[in-house]
């Protein structure tokens, strides 16, 4: 019964590790060669401000919390001196 207990919790550990992991991965695929400004935040973590070339990619990997509620905002801007915005 005890290898049992310390197989099931090194099995519990192995797995939490394995699927606590989430990531934000934003792609500028705009026309014209337009850059991308990007910023992202949540409750823990700034990411950013990130100026991501035309055809770039920026990818950040983070761990979210024991409930699963981590929740990341951006902000995402394009344009002439970056006026044009969308936040999500």
């Amino acid at each position: 019964m005890k290898n049992l207990t310390i197989f099931l919790l090194v099995f519990s550990l192995c797995m939490f590790g394995h699927v606590s992991g989430a990531g934000i991965r934003i792609v500028n695929e705009l026309k014209n060669k337009k850059s991308l400004w990007m910023r992202c935040y949540s409750k823990d973590d700034v990411l950013g401000p990130t100026i991501i070339p035309n055809g770039g990619h920026f990818t950040d990997y983070f761990f979210h919390n024991l409930f699963g509620t981590t929740r990341f905002m951006c902000t995402l801007k394009q344009g002439p001196g970056f006026k044009h915005s969308q936040k999500l």
